[in-house]
């Protein structure tokens, strides 16, 4: 008890520090009070997870400690409840002892400590069983969170040695244990190792063991504090130096400190995020062109001529006219409205009108942003600024394809049915035009005195160009590099969720590494690193050739500031016009390496995605060394900024930041869960299905993932085989038809041979857990090449085979015999049951079909009496089938859905019978769904119904 004063001053009394160990003993109170009852009580059940139980799993993880069981769950809701009065007053004291005139950082730091002890608040009260969505999102909430929170903390603390110290290690503790935790996590979800959960599970208690110190070292900042309530030592006048302080000192003139050591100003961070988001709208429009132009040639199939709208890019050669440079520099605002009209294509049904309103947006946002960057060639730091806003709207639009399964919700194939955000994304984009580019907002003037030295425009122009291929190629999906890398399972590299995240986080520290170290970004070391991570990348599968992308895209993204600085030195048409034209060339190459079947000269450049990597990178290095003269010109010889413009970097930094914080989260919230049933499980039912998917377009150019999914799941298909399925292609839009409709219903995905592999695709969606797979490329001479994907899955305890295959074109008769040979060799060699889910370019009963259903392949037809198939077959052996449909596609492509039915567990019978239906058992038959005139416009056609046999 404290004394009284007469004049009112003090009633009580105690030392600061007892509310950070108050704090901390009820936090470690609720946890393992929770783990002692629930081990004593319930051990047995909490070490169960959905693989193994013990043996195997011997230590609970956390969630299972505290989640469900009584009395475990109510020990541990008691004390963190009564562990949150301490938390706010930790929080509330952290504030108090950090607060300082003038300075915003510490009231956002105690805003996050709220925010994240309401969040600890509702992951601990709602758990998985309750609400398993909520429970997620609080948690995700509250990791977000401990990254800001942690950040602040170190950054605002006083200067004690000793407590900084013990943040640091308990800090590198906590975000190190965040490795081998997430290693462990996927080994247990994805590989189902036996001990993997125990393993994850001790990483997990770690986390709360570090977490928890984190803050307990409060202990020894608060010593100085008696709750009285009255400050004893003056350290929350803001006289107090931190920790942040005495780094800015040192690192005073470096750019760190100009970066973060002034004062913090929400017109700024709207300023520069609305300059995010009009690069977001860039890179959207600049990905979204491609698709529309790849829609006619893939229906024509060959050269349309609508093909020449790709030229929309090379706009800015028409600003080498001063006239309109100078009306383009003086009205960008109007510019860059205009170009918007793109994110209003949605609303032209016909696709030809919708190719031509988008091609009229390319050009348009091409020639504002090339007369953004020349405007602002003579103020640095705005320069630098909008080069960040157009490197960060590039990752915005990743997070956002990262979040919607690949898909653009912007992109002109995009409307509300099938996932787009056009009205929302529209009003925003005419927010931030007007926001960004207010009047007298640019500045003009050299960017170098008289005399300064220039490198080669046309040297800077194709460094723009390998720049922006390598970009648009590889560098718009985050699935783009992983899919080159992947040779499927068992998993042995990355996956597209959660690794994608990891690519983005590569692309955003390359840029602030170009931002921040232009002149080692710039130099031929960085360059020679990042070509050996191209050519990992072009030569290595699994995680070697992913950490050759990791290196590839950290360069790219650290490039494209100094290339740029670089090309705004000269005129805008000889450096960006050429650099675009340059990069039209090198698009039609990326085509034509897969594409070279249907146009006149292919065959030069047949599978050569070497000598296009090969290309990009002498591309680059061409920019490299005409901006080795022109910026080290300008390093040498340009006034220094005053550290009020350096600031301006900082809000970018902050907008970069809370993507790459979302990036991380929607990683978290997409993470296969792994758990797939088949639709028939009681009856040991498979129904297997294949389907030339047309690249996910339909036949009105919308993006048709959702209505597959549909369909597919009123199909009931256990496995399904996706043909020309791939799309990590510029003329695709670089997206994954499978990512949405795995996870959206329930299956494991294999992508196929990559785009690497010079094929337009095949991919197999398993509700069956898939063992073990491998990609094949079978024999063609002179024609497009063959993928095929042999997979072993485990069907009810049993090794099934299933193969997808897709035979070369009609035109290349010499190419389908020898692929057909391989196949049958393929099957037969196989000592387990047999599926072929296939496009054979063949007719029933002759030809290669009788190498395909052979005593070399051991294969049987699923209905031969089926006459009016050329392409899709199902064929199978070992098996007992019961049931055969086709089902139209309405308009989603152009080749129906095959369907088959098989029991696994019963013999093949020797003679088989046709019976009607209702000889069948329930659990057997096709959905009646599809009966009649079916629904959506599918039905079951060419029999009107289903044929069954006993």
């Amino acid at each position: 008890m404290g004394p009284r004063f007469k004049d009112g001053d003090a009633v009580v009394s105690f030392n600061g520090k007892w509310v950070a160990w108050t704090h901390t003993i009820f936090a470690y109170a609720a946890f393992f009070s929770a783990l002692i009852v629930g081990v004593a009580l319930h051990y047995h059940k909490i070490v169960q997870n959905e693989h193994y139980g013990y043996p195997d799993e011997w230590f609970p993880s956390v969630s299972a400690t505290i989640g469900d069981r009584y009395p475990e769950r109510s020990f541990f809701q008691v004390f963190i409840a009564i562990t949150s009065g301490p938390r706010f007053a930790l929080v509330f004291l952290w504030y108090v002892l950090t607060a300082r005139p003038n300075s915003s950082l510490p009231k956002i730091v105690a805003g996050v400590g709220v925010f994240r002890t309401l969040t600890c608040g509702g992951w601990t009260y709602v758990t998985s069983t309750d609400d398993h969505d909520w429970h997620d999102i609080f948690m995700i909430s509250y990791l977000i969170a401990t990254l800001p929170w942690t950040l602040g903390c170190l950054a605002l603390s006083p200067n004690n040695r000793r407590a900084v110290k013990y943040r640091k290690i308990m800090a590198s503790l906590f975000f190190g244990t965040l490795v081998p935790l997430i290693y462990y996590f996927i080994q247990h979800k994805v590989h189902k190792v036996p001990g993997a959960y125990t393993r994850y599970a001790f990483f997990e208690w770690s986390l709360i063991l570090f977490d928890v110190g984190f803050d307990a070292i409060t202990v020894l900042d608060f010593e100085g504090f008696e709750i009285v309530v009255r400050d004893v030592k003056g350290i929350s006048r803001g006289q107090l130096k931190t920790t942040a302080d005495s780094v800015l000192e040192k690192e005073k003139g470096k750019p760190v400190g100009n970066t973060f050591g002034e004062g913090f100003f929400w017109a700024e961070i709207l300023d520069a995020t609305c300059d995010v988001y009009n690069g977001f709208v860039f890179w959207t429009i600049a990905t979204g062109l491609p698709v529309l132009v790849w829609y006619f040639p893939l229906w024509h199939m060959g050269i349309s001529g609508y093909e020449v709208a790709i030229a929309a890019v090379i706009s800015p050669v028409f600003l080498a006219i001063p006239s309109l440079r100078y009306a383009a520099i003086k009205n960008l605002r109007g510019l860059h409205l205009l170009s918007l009209v793109s994110l209003l294509a949605y609303k032209f049904q016909d696709p030809a009108n919708r190719l031509f309103v988008t091609a009229f947006s390319l050009a348009t946002t091409c020639a504002a942003w090339t007369a953004t960057f020349f405007a602002e060639r003579g103020n640095t730091p705005r320069l630098e600024t909008r080069i960040m806003a157009w490197g960060i709207g590039l990752i915005m639009s990743v997070v956002a394809k990262f979040a919607c399964s690949t898909n653009n919700p912007l992109w002109p194939i995009m409307h509300a049915e099938n996932g787009g955000w056009n009205k929302i994304g529209l009003a925003i984009a005419i927010v931030s035009v007007l926001r960004s580019y207010r009047p007298n907002f640019t500045s003009g003037g050299d960017y170098l005195p008289a005399g300064g030295k220039k490198g080669s425009s046309f040297l800077a122009g194709v460094g723009f160009a390998g720049l922006m291929f390598a970009i648009v190629s590889l560098l718009t999906d985050s699935s783009t590099m992983i899919s080159w890398v992947w040779e499927g399972y068992p998993v042995r590299g990355p996956i597209a969720v959660p690794h994608g995240a990891v690519t983005i986080f590569a692309m955003g520290a390359g840029l602030i590494f170009g931002v921040f170290y232009p002149r080692v970004a710039g130099s031929w070391t960085a360059y020679g690193v990042g070509s050996v991570g191209a050519a990992l990348l072009t030569y290595y599968h699994h995680w070697t050739g992913y950490y050759g992308a990791l290196i590839f895209a950290f360069y790219i993204m650290a490039a494209a500031p100094f290339i740029i600085t670089s090309c705004v030195r000269h005129s805008p048409a000889s450096t960006f016009g050429l650099g675009f034209f340059l990069y039209v060339f090198l698009l039609l190459f990326h085509v034509w390496v897969v594409a070279y079947a249907f146009v006149p000269g292919g065959p030069l450049v047949r599978e050569r995605t070497d000598w296009l990597m090969i290309t990009t990178m002498l591309f680059i290095g061409a920019g490299v060394f005409s901006a080795a003269t022109t910026n080290s010109s300008r390093t040498r010889k340009h006034k220094p900024v005053s550290p009020n413009s350096k600031r301006q970097r900082s809000y970018y930094i902050y907008v970069l930041a809370a993507l790459q914080l979302l990036a991380v989260s929607i990683a978290y919230l997409r993470f296969p869960t792994n758990d797939y049933t088949p639709h028939h499980k009681e009856d040991k039912v498979v129904t297997a299905g294949i389907w030339t998917v047309h690249f996910g377009l339909d036949n009105n150019m919308w993006a048709a993932e959702r209505r597959m999914r549909d369909v597919l799941g009123e199909l009931e298909l256990d496995v399904i085989g996706f043909l020309e399925s791939d799309n990590q292609r510029i003329i695709m839009g670089n997206k994954d038809v499978t990512q949405y409709i795995a996870e959206d219903l329930g299956y494991y995905a294999d992508f196929g041979p990559g785009p690497n592999k010079h094929t337009w695709g095949s991919a197999l969606l398993s509700k069956f857990p898939i063992v073990n797979s491998t990609h094949h490329l079978l024999p063609s001479p002179v024609g497009e090449l063959a993928p095929a994907i042999h997979a072993t899955l485990d069907m009810y305890g049993e090794m099934i085979d299933v193969v997808v295959f897709h035979s070369g074109q009609e035109e290349d008769p010499e190419d389908r015999r020898l692929q057909s040979e391989y196949l049958s060799k393929l099957m037969g060699s196989s000592p387990r049951p047999l599926i072929l889910l296939s496009y054979l370019v063949t007719k029933p009963l002759e030809g290669n079909y009788n190498t395909y259903v052979s005593e070399v392949s051991q294969m049987k037809d699923i209905d031969p009496t089926d006459w009016d198939r050329w392409c899709e077959y199902i064929l199978f052996k070992g098996l007992k089938r019961t049931g055969y449909a086709r089902v139209s596609r309405d308009t989603i492509t152009d080749t129906e859905i095959q369907v088959g039915k098989f029991v696994i567990g019963e013999p093949e019978p020797e003679n088989e019978m046709r019976i009607p239906e209702e000889m069948v058992p329930s659990g057997r038959r096709f959905p009646a769904l599809f009966r009649g005139d079916g629904v959506r416009g599918h039905r079951y056609h060419v029999f009107d119904e289903p044929r069954y046999w006993q």
